[in-house]
């Protein structure tokens, strides 16, 4: 008599397919409903990206949806900043404040205007619509989190990892992570590592930190902060010793083999040589003579040399081994400044030259390179790499990442079988990208993108003295190549009128009130400080956001977002796809419930304000709206003819067809149709190879990747980068200001070189923050099952330092750093670098902020290392204060983060708590839906 358990209950009574959004994977979901409501979600088994594969992250969206801090109505502020003090309004009155804020600026001063955005997945639409507005001042959180690993891949191979590129999984015989972070393409990681480890293949995590990825791993480097890039500058010491690099890759595929002109005298001193036509030269193996790259039948030789006019012209391979192979890059001379034994690192140059070069991958597939010549195998190198912003957020980061993309190409590791894979649409060399604009014109829209990528200071948003025309001072001579943006620098330089004030700061899930911000409490003070007359220094504040965040109550004016089941978004092949190495693909959410609040999606809205304003492209001729709202804009919007925010069911000759095509009023239907998601196979010769495959740029210009075939040569030696060296050395029409020569000079050198971190004395420990796998940002910390994982954050503390202190977990302790100082609960380590400690980001909150009670956990003993690190450098002493960013990139170096620790008793006095447009929340959130 046992009694009878239905294990296999019904949960729904219908299944809608759409996007995922708890983090940037972008996995596909199937979201289960009853009575209308969302009861379930899981994984989509034919979804590209994930397979069925779903984390505590996705499994916890139906809290996120239904979380108690969803903003409820538009809200008009009634208090002093930062009080919470708001009324709601109707969406006519919050629409038409909006535009009596933001239209004069765009009819006089449009550049007054500063739009930012978080991770908001959807900056196509977002860089057009500053544009047309016309303002300079756009960005997104880039600059904030690992730009400089984009832009280093960019500039040195036409991507980079993640969204751009992904591990040969397959394939890979030696998988080797730097510094990545757990919540970030989380599942897709896992799942080859997962791969990795039934095949046997090695992993070998290098991280200050043993956590996550690391933890599995068959060997951990414990690496010191910030050393990544002298690591792998010895490592190259040690392979280029060893004769291990793959010489005929460097040759046919790479600039290894161009001239470079060593004629001081030169104009083009330091530059590639060039004949009187512009065409870089080689060295053919024939004649000894320097002849154009592209001449038919010519041998280059890579470590050739020429002489002309009694000066020596030596190849790049030729630099390049002349500056790693110096003893200073010896193990022996890095090892103690890494933090990692010269033994180790001998050992690690040797598994990745046997991995390389002892075992190829060879797959039996033809193809023809862009020269015509066929190729009966593919052949590879089985080392694969992935690194994160672990690397990027410092002020050496972008080189250090410029440095590992060398690495993986002298290997010959890159769109090769078993190597790094580039994911469509990239790749995309810096100079397919477009330039920055910044020259604002009263009612005009720019005459470009705001973002791009510069290729030399002729391509800066500078004004005629050299002055920065962004408030970030994007693009300036103080950070030329910031193709993200400031967001950590847009506050305080608007506040300190550097180099000169706005009016209205519109801001898009961008918590600047808290973690999306260093220096946090100086910026809680900034966003509400007033002039001499009372009035604020800001005058304006827009925000937009699906839930009540730290930031919105230093708003003027809220725009309720809806929560990502409610509302329609677009994951563009123009922005950020979802892309694999063998396919191309985009995807959509849309609308899986209806929302329950006067909430409507930002994107929507910020169409309805663009067609209020009048600008170009949202508006007729007629003046009424050209779209009804993002989702006629996804189907009907075309970039340039053909080509659209979605790549899947446009109109052909010959119907409906991927790719190319007209728009498609049934696109989105197509979409949900098919599960979210729209996919282009390559096809199998063009799977590896493809800045260099013939079939693979024939593809991609069938698709509307590219208008015409594109192939090029990856850029060892950075000619953008010498540009700018040479104008701070004295040279060109166009020169920076006297006192950004010298740091230009040191910065911007075309071969990766490694400079040492800031080290404050009487700070001996490096201090570092990651992102836990089951948060994201800031999202999670308010979800009722992810709460339960990550209630609050300990300070992990290595052994040794909890000794030294007399420290026992559970202890409190005070971390002083030259900014400021935080009291916190320790824990104690032992896999842990011996002079770092680190804490899980993002998950101590402001009390009354989410709609936590005010004894929650992650306001009573949770904690922001954000509130210890500086905007700006301590004073040098030479009178300026100098941007806590890397001066190529300007991305925030908040790695650098360095510290002193000692005992303490709890906290006394935290950041009071603030209030809360949305009700108190409830003791529990518990509901059924039931049959």
């Amino acid at each position: 008599m046992q009694p009878k358990v239905d294990t296999s209950p019904q949960v729904s009574d219908e299944v809608r397919q759409t996007t995922c959004y708890m983090c940037a994977c972008r996995c596909g979901i199937n979201v289960h409903l009853k009575g209308g409501k969302v009861a379930y979600i899981e994984g989509n088994r034919d979804h590209p990206v994930n397979k069925g594969v779903l984390c505590a992250k996705g499994s916890a969206g139906i809290m996120q949806h239904n979380s108690p801090a969803r903003l409820r109505a538009p809200l008009r502020r009634v208090g002093p900043r930062g009080s919470g003090e708001f009324e709601e309004i109707s969406w006519d009155e919050a629409l038409d404040l909006a535009v009596s804020w933001m239209k004069p600026l765009r009819d006089t001063a449009p550049e007054k205007l500063a739009f930012f955005t978080g991770r908001d997945q959807s900056q196509s639409l977002t860089g057009w619509w500053a544009q047309q507005f016309g303002t300079p001042n756009f960005a997104a959180h880039g600059g904030f989190c690992s730009v400089n690993m984009a832009a280093a891949g960019i500039y040195t191979m036409g991507g980079a990892f993640w969204e751009f590129g992904a591990p040969d999984w397959d394939h890979t015989k030696l998988f080797i992570l730097f510094g990545v972070a757990e919540d970030h393409d989380s599942n897709p990681i896992k799942m080859g590592l997962g791969k990795l480890k039934a095949r046997g293949a090695k992993v070998i995590g290098v991280n200050p930190v043993r956590s996550g990825y690391n933890a599995i791993a068959d060997e951990w480097v414990g690496i010191t902060p910030g050393t990544d890039g002298l690591l792998i500058l010895s490592l190259v010491h040690c392979l280029l010793r060893a004769g291990r690099i793959d010489v005929e890759y460097l040759t046919r595929y790479t600039d290894a083999p161009l001239l470079i002109d060593c004629d001081p005298k030169s104009d083009s001193y330091g530059l590639l040589l060039r004949d009187t036509q512009g065409r870089a030269q080689v060295v053919d193996r024939a004649t000894g003579r320097a002849v154009p790259v592209d001449t038919a039948g010519v041998a280059a030789d890579p470590g050739g040399q020429v002489r002309q006019a009694g000066l020596t012209h030596v190849t790049v391979l030729h630099r390049l081994a002349e500056t790693y192979l110096k003893p200073e890059y010896a193990p022996e001379a890095v090892a103690s400044r890494c933090g990692v034994p010269a033994e180790q690192i001998h050992a690690l140059a040797g598994q990745i030259a046997r991995a390389a070069f002892e075992d190829p991958v060879v797959i039996d597939q033809p193809w023809t390179d862009w020269h015509g010549v066929q190729h009966n195998k593919m052949v590879g190198r089985g080392v694969a790499f992935h690194a994160m912003r672990g690397i990027s957020a410092h002020a050496n980061g972008f080189q250090t990442a410029r440095a590992l993309h060398m690495l993986q190409i002298l290997l010959g590791a890159v769109e090769t079988p078993g190597g790094m894979r580039f994911k469509p649409p990239y790749p995309k060399p810096a100079d397919a990208h477009p330039k920055p604009h910044a020259q604002a014109r009263a009612g005009q829209p720019l005459d470009g993108p705001p973002l791009g990528y510069p290729m030399g200071p002729e391509d800066l948003a500078v004004d005629d003295a050299g002055a920065p025309l962004r408030i970030d001072k994007a693009f300036s001579w103080e950070n030329p190549l910031s193709v993200h943006g400031l967001m950590h620098m847009v506050i305080s330089n608007a506040v300190a009128g550097d180099p000169y004030r706005i009016d209205t700061l519109f801001l898009y899930m961008a918590n600047m009130a808290w973690n999306s911000s260093m220096n946090t409490r100086g910026v809680m003070e900034m966003l509400s400080r007033t002039d001499e007359t009372g009035a604020y220094v800001i005058p304006r504040i827009i925000y937009s956001d699906a839930y009540s965040s730290e930031m919105v109550a230093y708003a003027d004016l809220i725009l309720p977002d809806t929560t990502y089941l409610e509302r329609h978004d677009c994951i563009s092949l123009l922005d950020r796809p979802v892309s694999e190495p063998d396919a191309a693909a985009d995807a959509i959410r849309w609308p899986v419930v209806a929302p329950d609040r006067d909430v409507r999606g930002f994107q929507s809205v910020l169409l309805d304000l663009g067609a209020r304003m009048g600008l170009p492209g949202m508006v007729q001729p007629d003046g009424t709206a050209t779209y009804a709202d993002y989702a006629d804009y996804i189907m009907r919007h075309e970039r340039r003819p053909g080509v659209g925010p979605l790549a899947g069911w446009r109109m052909g000759d010959g119907g409906v067809q991927h790719g190319r095509g007209a728009p498609n009023a049934a696109q989105i239907d197509s979409y949900v149709a098919n599960g979210g998601f729209c996919e282009m196979h390559l096809p199998e010769e063009a799977r590896y190879f493809k800045p260099w495959n013939a079939a693979y740029q024939a593809w991609a210009v069938q698709t509307g990747l590219q208008d015409a075939p594109s192939p090029y040569r990856f850029t060892l030696y950075s000619e953008p980068l010498r540009r700018f060296q040479r104008a701070a050395e004295g040279h060109g029409d166009l020169q920076p200001p006297d006192h950004l020569r010298a740091p230009l000079a040191a910065a911007m050198t075309p071969l990766p070189e490694w400079t040492a971190p800031p080290a404050p004395q009487g700070y001996p420990l490096h201090a570092l923050t990651q992102r836990p796998m089951a948060m994201y940002h800031s999202w999670g910390s308010q979800n009722a099952w992810l709460r339960q994982i990550h209630g609050h954050n300990p300070m992990y503390l290595p052994t040794a330092v909890m000794r030294e202190h007399g420290l026992r977990d559970g202890d409190w302790a005070r971390v002083t750093s030259p900014h400021g100082q935080v009291t916190v609960p320790v824990a104690e380590m032992a896999a842990l670098n011996p002079n770092t400690i680190w804490t899980w980001n993002a998950i101590g909150k402001r009390a009354g902020a989410w709609a936590l009670s005010e004894d929650a956990p992650e306001a009573k003993k949770g904690f922001l290392l954000n509130h210890l690190i500086h905007e700006l450098l301590p004073p040098k002493g030479d009178g300026l204060r100098w941007s806590n960013s890397d001066p190529v990139t300007g991305q925030a170096a908040w790695f650098d983060l360095r510290v002193r620790i000692e005992k303490s008793a709890p906290p006394t006095n935290p950041i009071p708590p603030q209030s809360s447009p949305v009700p108190a929340p409830p003791t529990d959130v518990r509901w059924q839906v039931k049959d």
